[in-house]
């Protein structure tokens, strides 16, 4: 109950938050509130909406303070009640639960409304709320025109020495600055892994992606738009030498402009043909974001950053708990060398790491790249992989290549440095909704469902509750991937056999019509050294992991009022007829970002060092704790006994074989195989190539039956 009424309230908040985006461009909040662009001097005059005039908040605060209430309050409130559902979400978390009615409501919005087109496989949801934003933005751009455009006639326009059509571009100008800052105000949302926000809507930061996508785009088409509009004004107005500008007091030009040159750097690299052929260039280039925000708040002044800054804050919150985790290092205490070009990497886990099947980490091995950070799905699951946490790399670039032939060599490694971010993964999936569950793959997208499956296999093993059956239907370009289906189960552990629950897998190898002799390759796994400096993977802010974000993000945000309230108050702004003589807009917006920053840096640093002491004698156990003998029985596949640089050759196991349908030279009938699925609610879940996706995504969208629901859970960064 508890839960509902802290999500409601979130919804409620939210819905006063666009509410204020909706009323910005109108009289109720323009001329009290909006900065007007005073056309003598090129600066924004701040009003203090009516209804907080004379309050004490922004009298301390001074003009920033109403955007402080209006804009950022709103939303960092948002985000700490979303840590707390959350908190509270993962204390009473239930496997066995089937709230999740069959026949909801939202089935039908979940569906894919449209396969191809700039949008890629959305849903009518996406639709929905993609047409309820761009009708937002069409609404704004209506109203600033309207509002900015009625005051201009021919006599006014001759006062100004100017023409209509002149003061007409330039107003534009305005609106689409106006109009970007919408856009860029939601920017940051999608991209922040940990966002507690997106996680009390059941979406991820992988799965969001393609929002980030859509809105930076419009952001750089708007300010673009913006910067030509200003510039043919000036050209027109023999203004021109305003472009080289950078005023003490109010905008500065040429800031806008640096951070012109820093966002189309980004939005150049980008484009499909660009990103997927020089990704590293794409990768490099998108690190400029930091310059572009740091000009842009030199450009508008950070009082008006606040209208955008929200995102960015919680952004920021969660790259600085990235960074810390980053540079700790991580015991990889294992690797399984399959025949297909893959490997298993296994990591040493402490026990209280709880996290959802199909989550995603960020690897970075120093020996292959310092800077290079990559994704991979978690193929083990914490309840059933209490002390290891693995994923699946398969060799099909060059990073994974190199990764790959360190350990398929004569002469593999036998110790490897590796730092970790993450795991990040969606909500808890509620498995058992459905009567029956479908998972296609493609290739290495099987690997989400090895976590879920292994998920479902602990259920069944676990309680009484009886789990749906499970049709896994993967697609393989030859024989010897085949071997990806041996990480189904654990390498070590024999309490769970596959025959617990009702699970089918036909297996399609498309490019054999016969098994060929690299099918009778071994799987090798190699056991490697360990290092005193290595440590588990660990939660950074520890079991309770959600209040300490909650707690980080509230309480750096009061550092950071109660310091820019000071500064404001008693240094910056102490006279205000002299203020512009002494500090320029620049210096008290740098002043303000290294306040911030210091804020987030102080709040996050003292909630890791705070969980790592806590954390401190349960790691250490695990440390010392000698590996132990996996377990297995004389004759058994995965018998062995320890030694460093053992290589084990393993087999399939016996529940695996029974269960697995390969058929050869043939690709899947997805129509035929999804019609014959018999049940009132069948969950399809898809991960693997878009064609695939889009293949599976067009028979559940066609009607031809009502009770397949389909989700795709592919990673695509």
């Amino acid at each position: 109950m508890l839960q509902q009424l802290i999500k409601l309230l979130v919804v409620f908040i939210f819905l006063g938050y666009i509410v204020i985006w909706i009323l910005m461009p109108t009289n109720v909040l323009y001329v009290h509130s909006l900065p007007l662009y005073h056309t003598s001097d090129s600066r924004f005059l701040w009003r203090t909406p009516r209804f907080l005039k004379g309050t004490t908040f922004c009298i301390f605060f001074g003009d920033q303070g109403a955007n402080i209430l209006i804009f950022a309050v709103p939303v960092l409130v948002m985000a700490c009640l979303s840590c707390l559902y959350l908190h509270l979400q993962m204390k009473y978390r239930n496997h066995v639960d089937k709230s999740t009615s069959k026949s909801s409501g939202l089935a039908r919005w979940r569906r894919p409304a449209f396969l191809k087109g700039p949008l890629g496989t959305i849903s009518w949801i996406e639709l929905f709320f993609s047409f309820l934003f761009v009708g937002l933005l069409a609404w704004s751009s209506w109203a600033y025109l309207h509002g900015i455009f009625a005051g201009i006639t021919s006599s006014s326009a001759a006062q100004m020495r100017k023409t209509v059509w002149e003061i007409k571009m330039q107003r534009v100008a305005l609106t689409q600055a106006f109009v970007g800052n919408i856009c860029l105000a939601f920017l940051f949302f999608p991209v922040t892994r940990a966002s507690p926000l997106l996680r009390l809507f059941g979406l991820t930061s992988e799965a969001s992606i393609k929002y980030h996508m859509w809105l930076g785009h419009a952001v750089m088409a708007l300010f673009t738009g913006h910067s030509i509009c200003a510039t043919i004004y000036w050209a027109t107005t023999h203004q021109i030498s305003r472009a080289l500008k950078w005023d003490r007091v109010g905008i500065s030009n040429v800031a806008g402009e640096v951070s012109l040159v820093f966002g189309l750097a980004m939005w150049l690299t980008t484009f499909p043909r660009i990103r997927r052929n020089f990704f590293e260039l794409f990768l490099y280039t998108h690190y400029l974001y930091v310059l572009f925000l740091v000009f842009y708040v030199f450009h508008v002044g950070f009082t008006y950053t606040f209208i955008t800054l929200p995102g960015f804050y919680l952004f920021l919150v969660d790259r600085y708990l990235r960074f810390i985790q980053s540079q700790q290092k991580v015991r990889l205490v294992s690797v399984r060398v399959l025949p297909c070009k893959a490997v298993e990497l296994n990591f040493s886990k402490s026990p209280g790491l709880i996290y959802n099947p199909s989550s995603i980490v960020f690897v970075n091995i120093p020996a292959i790249s310092k800077s290079q950070w990559h994704p991979f799905t978690v193929t083990s699951n914490s309840n059933m992989d209490c002390d290891t946490l693995s994923v699946l790399v398969k060799s099909e670039g060059t990073w994974t290549g190199k990764l790959y032939a360190e350990f398929a060599s004569p002469s593999p490694l036998d110790y490897l440095n590796v730092s970790l971010e993450g795991p990040y993964g969606p909500t808890p999936p509620n498995l058992l909704r459905h009567d029956m569950l479908v998972m296609v793959s493609g290739g290495s997208g099987i690997t989400p469902f090895i976590s879920i499956i292994r998920e479902l296999l602990f259920i069944a093993s676990t309680t009484n509750t009886k789990v749906p059956p499970v049709l896994l239907v993967t697609s393989f370009q030859r024989t010897v991937d085949l071997s990806m289906l041996k990480l189904l189960l654990p390498a070590t552990d024999t309490t769970y056999d596959l025959s617990a629950m009702d699970i089918t897998i036909e297996a399609y190898v498309t490019r054999e019509k016969e098994p060929s002799m690299e099918s009778q390759k071994f799987t090798q796994t190699l056991w490697l050294r360990p290092n005193d400096s290595d440590r588990p993977v660990y939660a950074l802010l520890g079991s309770n992991n959600w209040i300490w974000l909650g707690a980080i993000i509230l309480s750096s945000f009061i550092i950071f009022l109660v310091l820019i309230g000071l500064l404001t108050h008693y240094y910056l702004n102490p006279d205000k007829q002299s203020n512009h003589e002494i500090y320029s807009e620049t210096s008290k917006a740098t002043l303000s970002m290294l306040v911030m920053c210091v804020s987030i840096a102080t709040s996050a640093t003292i909630g890791f060092l705070w969980n790592k002491w806590q954390s401190y004698r349960d790691m250490k156990r695990i440390q010392n704790v000698d590996i132990e003998t996996p377990m297995g029985s004389p004759g058994h596949d995965d018998f062995w006994h320890y030694n460093f640089n053992r290589e084990l050759e393993s087999f399939p196991r016996q529940s695996i074989l029974q269960a697995t349908n390969v058929h050869y030279g043939i690709r899947p009938n997805f129509k035929r195989i999804l019609i014959n699925c018999d049940g009132s609610s069948i969950g399809v879940m898809v991960s693997g190539p878009a064609q695939m996706r889009r293949s599976v995504a067009r028979i559940c969208k066609s009607g031809l039956t009502k009770n397949l629901h389909f989700e795709s859970i592919s990673f695509s960064w």
